[in-house]
């Protein structure tokens, strides 16, 4: 028999054989691929929700990214995210297209540093001292120190949460000279290490830092879903239309019973529920 011949079914065999392991060793599919992009509030319980679900199902991958409510907005609306999240309600004209559905909803800490001796402050005093017309602890029942405001970059959910609900509206400015960090956790180290900041977070994200009662309520699981803890909003995932396949499978996986014990965990209040969709 032909050498070359025999060569040639050799190796025909073999392409065949390493098609058909490289099949067998995929399941015979391909992975299925959703990106998560937004909210840095929201981000820590997405990529716990994230690396939960892909434990259970390997052949989906899922990619968590931070950049503000805004960003995730945007990249839902353009189609450069599967996900987008947000830590705020949406405006009519954001909302346009976008089905929204509220994993839970978050309080949101006002929170000072840990050797702060303050331990409460009324709402009114918060907008006082957001916006400049309280500028010293000891206006407050503290000590002798010029007060540092520590905020969040415009296009957060917190920050926008913050001026709707505590300042009188997104008009409203924050103080000349206050500190402007780009994420949750910058708030915090912020905060963390110097003893006359204040600032805002979400409750879930507070560690090293300490929350302030306001009008006398902690914030805290129960208070925000009683709602006498004021000062919350809600966690939301925002999709392009309807959502199916596999990011369908994973957000209703976030509302079942398992998606909305993680977000529980995370000191976030589980609602699972559909907002609203537009079209």
């Amino acid at each position: 028999m032909d050498t070359k011949y025999i060569i040639g079914i050799i190796v025909a065999i073999i392409v065949i054989v390493g098609a058909y392991l490289v099949l067998a060793g995929s399941g015979g599919g391909q992975e299925e691929t959703i990106t998560i992009v937004g909210s840095t509030s929201v981000q820590p319980v997405a990529e716990k929700l994230a690396t939960e679900y892909m434990k259970k199902n390997s052949s989906v991958k899922i990619t968590v990214q931070g950049g503000g409510s805004s960003v995730g907005i945007k990249s839902v609306q353009d189609g450069t995210a599967d996900i987008g999240t947000s830590s705020k309600s949406l405006d009519a004209d954001e909302s346009t297209g976008l089905t929204q559905d509220e994993i839970g909803l978050d309080g949101i800490a006002i929170v000072v540093n840990k050797d702060n001796n303050i331990s409460g402050l009324t709402t009114e005093q918060v907008k006082g001292i957001f916006t400049g017309e309280i500028t010293n602890w000891n206006e407050v029942g503290g000590s002798d120190a010029e007060i540092n405001v520590i905020t969040r970059e415009e296009g957060s959910g917190t920050r926008d949460a913050v001026q709707e609900i505590v300042m009188g509206g997104k008009n409203v400015s924050f103080v000349d000279g206050a500190i402007v960090q780009s994420s949750t956790e910058a708030v915090q180290q912020a905060v963390a290490q110097d003893p006359n900041a204040i600032g805002f977070m979400s409750y879930a994200a507070v560690s090293d830092t300490k929350a302030l009662e306001i009008d006398g309520v902690a914030p805290s699981e129960e208070t925000v879903l009683d709602g006498s803890y004021t000062i919350q909003r809600p966690f939301l995932f925002l999709v392009k239309g309807e959502p199916t396949g596999a990011l369908k499978a994973f957000i209703d996986w976030v509302n079942g019973s398992e998606g909305q014990a993680i977000i529980k965990s995370d000191k976030v209040v589980p609602t699972g529920k559909e907002v609203n969709s537009t079209s």
